[in-house]
C-alpha cells in the first residue's frame, strides 16, 4: 500500500493547490528549524509521533532528517520506546471507558 515513489507526485499536489501547499511546507520547515528546541531533538520528538501515527512516509523522511542532525542508533531506540510507551497508555486510559462506574 505504501511506496516511496508516491513521494514523486507531491509536485503534482503543488501545482493542484499551489497556495495551500506552499504554506504547508513553509510551515513545516519553521516548525522543525533550530530554535529553543534544537532541530535533533525536534527530529526525534517527529519520529516519536509518526510512529504513533505509524505514518511510513514521515518516518523514512524523520529519520534521514534525525541522522543527518546527529541523532544515534541509541537514540533512536530508545524513542521507539517512547512512542511504544504512549501508544500503550492511550490504550489503556481509553480502555477504562469499557468500564462502569
Amino acid at each position: 500500500m505504501y511506496s516511496m515513489d508516491n513521494l514523486k507526485k507531491l509536485p503534482k499536489l503543488g501545482k493542484l493547490a499551489p497556495d495551500a501547499t506552499s504554506a504547508f511546507w513553509a510551515f513545516d520547515k519553521a516548525a522543525l528549524a533550530d530554535g529553543a528546541i534544537p532541530k535533533k531533538y525536534k527530529e526525534l520528538m517527529a519520529i516519536a509521533v509518526a510512529l504513533t501515527t505509524q505514518c511510513p512516509y514521515c518516518i523514512e523522511a524523520h529519520k534521514q532528517a534525525a541522522l543527518k542532525a546527529g541523532v544515534t542508533e541509541q537514540e533512536l531506540a530508545e524513542v521507539i520506546h517512547v512512542a511504544a510507551a504512549l501508544r500503550a497508555g492511550a490504550a489503556i486510559t481509553h480502555g477504562t471507558h469499557l468500564l462502569e462506574g
